[in-house]
């Protein structure tokens, strides 16, 4: 597996981005806030992780319990003022479906930590690019996170109603922590997974991919280059003969998909709908 190197971009534009929110102008819906506690994660580092949260445009009014997707990277899903590379339009894409079909979703996103990036969404580390924290991350979305937002929200709470979605580098956590939190997680969006930053991967799902009640699409595109195209493919392959569920697992390769944000956004209301059943 090659390297693919876009996301160093990303984590350089994920530090530099904190001096130009200021001159953009906020894009994020009504319905999506910040919540007021903010979250040191133990052992990973010391930054203070700052949650959005989006909820449905009835959720005041309503004692209806919600889907919640858990998603990485929040500068990116809902805001082009704290955006470093454009912004998923996660909002608006779930307020229109919402709109049409009346399935409303709870969807938390976390803020990456910067430079600190790396270490949070890989599980192993990498010989040249370190990293390796991600076992500490998904704990954190698990036992902490979780809990507090099951606590504090109108949640269904249940494994098969929990997603988590996530692209490039999040994309592999995404895809760690279905496999690694099958009773916590049913519905996995890896989107162009960084399959190639550890070889670990392979046994890793080798070990865990034999899930019955786990839902999982992988999406990548034509134009991503260094091979993550035939990456995701081989993963599938891999996923197939340990065992997963053909019926639970979606493979898509847009040939014209690119690795950015734009793509991500494009693809997000497939991914959503698929994972969850929802006719559109």
């Amino acid at each position: 597996m090659k390297p693919y190197f876009s996301f160093l971009i990303i984590t350089v534009l994920s530090v530099s981005m904190v001096f130009s929110q200021n001159q953009k102008k906020s894009t994020a819906a009504s319905n999506v806030s910040l919540l007021k506690k903010e979250f040191v994660i133990p052992n990973l580092n010391g930054i203070s992780h700052k949650v959005w949260i989006y909820l449905p445009q009835n959720y005041q009014n309503t004692s209806k319990k919600y889907p919640v997707i858990y998603m990485h990277d929040a500068q990116n899903l809902f805001d082009e003022a704290t955006s470093y590379a454009g912004e998923w339009k996660v909002d608006e894409t779930l307020n229109k479906l919402y709109e049409k079909t009346g399935k409303g979703f709870i969807l938390v996103g976390i803020e990456n930590g910067g430079e600190e990036r790396i270490n949070e969404y890989t599980p192993w580390k990498n010989e040249k690019y370190g990293g390796g924290k991600g076992a500490i991350y998904m704990d954190f979305i698990v036992n902490t996170l979780k809990p507090y937002i099951d606590k504090n929200y109108q949640t269904k709470s249940q494994q098969k109603y929990t997603g988590l979605i996530g692209s490039s580098l999040g994309g592999l956590i995404s895809y760690y922590g279905g496999l690694q939190y099958p009773k916590t997680f049913g519905k996995i969006g890896a989107l162009s997974t960084s399959f190639w930053f550890s070889e670990k991967v392979v046994d890793f799902t080798r070990e865990k991919g034999n899930l019955k009640n786990v839902k999982l699409f992988l999406l990548v595109g034509g134009k991503e280059g260094d091979n993550t195209d035939k990456d995701t493919q081989e993963m599938e392959k891999l996923l197939l003969k340990t065992g997963f569920k053909p019926k639970n697992l979606k493979i898509k390769i847009n040939p014209e998909g690119k690795h950015n944000e734009a793509f991500w956004s494009s693809e997000f209301l497939e991914v959503v709908t698929w994972l969850y059943q929802i006719k559109y």
